[in-house]
């Protein structure tokens, strides 16, 4: 058990950019352990995948190409998975924190009886000592996630049970190529090998798929309202200052709660992972929750009423005022001083 397994989301012939943040970490990971960084792609016409992931370091990518496997459905997805993990015993898979990672890794984990910790924050490697059984366990998975609400970080571990699953949410770690001349070898899976032909009972006839219009990860500006915006009339102040400096407009969960902004637009752990250059918060007070989805960001300002508020340990500049009273000097002020 010496190896560390990607599951691969592809979308139109294209991997998802959770797929490349976890092989960018799980690059990491391999490196720590010494083992091999493998990749799992599974669907239809994937060609192309190979050079797109590769560059992230992969060594061995399995490729499961059949018309049947696209787009992605439930149960030959988790037979591929299982039985090709019962034949190669990796000892960490990972997997997107997605609608379908949430659907597969379950499944997956259950049918091996390995357990899986979902929504992980990071993920390290770490040393475990176990002082009723005296036994200490080196190079274990540490997955770490905040827990009982976010009111604190657990580090999970699992000493016996391989492999160690998790799953991590798009945004939380960094997509970074490893080498762009890296090259690894590619095993083409018979499907049928893994796949029983009773899985393709259901066929996928028609899809309608809608992208979202809310572009918070790619805008280089984010302006970020919270519960002390007091209502939704207030939110519209951050849209006039997104619309002056070209960025767009999130929200913590407690102003989504409360109907001030809708649930796209929600950055955080059950939200979206930002890393913009300029992240402006309006009336967020910081719980760790919030904190977990922006906290990368280049430079932070928080704009609020209450002096002590958690979030302005972390800002790079803290206005103390209100809202209504700050947002409007700041749109005059830039609108007068740009060209």
């Amino acid at each position: 058990m010496n190896n560390i397994i990607v599951y691969l989301e592809i979308e139109d012939g294209i991997v998802g950019d959770v797929s490349l943040e976890l092989l960018t970490k799980g690059r990491t990971l391999a490196d720590q352990l010494k083992c091999k960084l493998e990749a799992v792609a599974a669907g239809h016409k994937l060609d192309g995948i190979g050079a797109q992931v590769f560059p992230f370091g992969v060594d061995t990518l399995y490729v499961a190409d059949d018309a049947r496997l696209a787009p992605y459905t439930t149960l030959p997805h988790t037979s591929l998975l299982v039985n090709l993990f019962k034949e190669e015993k990796p000892q960490i898979a990972l997997m997107g924190a997605t609608s379908i990672g949430r659907d597969l890794g379950p499944r997956v984990s259950s049918a091996l009886f390995s357990g899986l910790t979902a929504d992980c924050t990071s993920l390290e490697i770490g040393t475990y000592e176990d002082k009723k059984a005296g036994k200490v366990y080196d190079n274990l998975l540490y997955q770490i996630r905040p827990a009982f609400g976010g009111n604190i970080v657990a580090t999970i571990v699992n000493p016996d049970c391989r492999p160690q699953m998790a799953t991590v949410r798009e945004g939380v770690m960094k997509k970074e190529i490893c080498d762009a001349k890296f090259a690894g070898k590619t095993k083409k899976l018979e499907v049928s090998k893994y796949v029983p032909d009773t899985d393709f009972v259901i066929e996928v006839i028609e899809r309608h798929m809608e992208k979202s219009k809310v572009n918070l990860k790619g805008s280089p500006i984010v302006i970020a309202g919270g519960y002390g915006m007091g209502s939704a009339e207030n939110f519209k102040l951050l849209y006039d200052l997104a619309a002056v400096l070209g960025g767009e407009v999130g929200a913590s969960r407690a102003a989504v709660d409360s109907g001030m902004c809708e649930h796209e637009r929600q950055i955080g752990q059950t939200g979206t992972t930002v890393r913009p250059k300029l992240y402006i918060a309006c009336g967020i007070s910081g719980q760790i929750q919030h904190i977990a989805g922006m906290q990368e960001s280049a430079m932070i300002i928080a704009i609020n009423s209450d002096p002590h508020a958690p979030i302005n340990a972390i800002a790079d500049y803290v206005i103390t005022g209100t809202v209504e009273e700050v947002i409007p000097k700041m749109i005059q002020y830039y609108k007068k001083n740009s060209k």
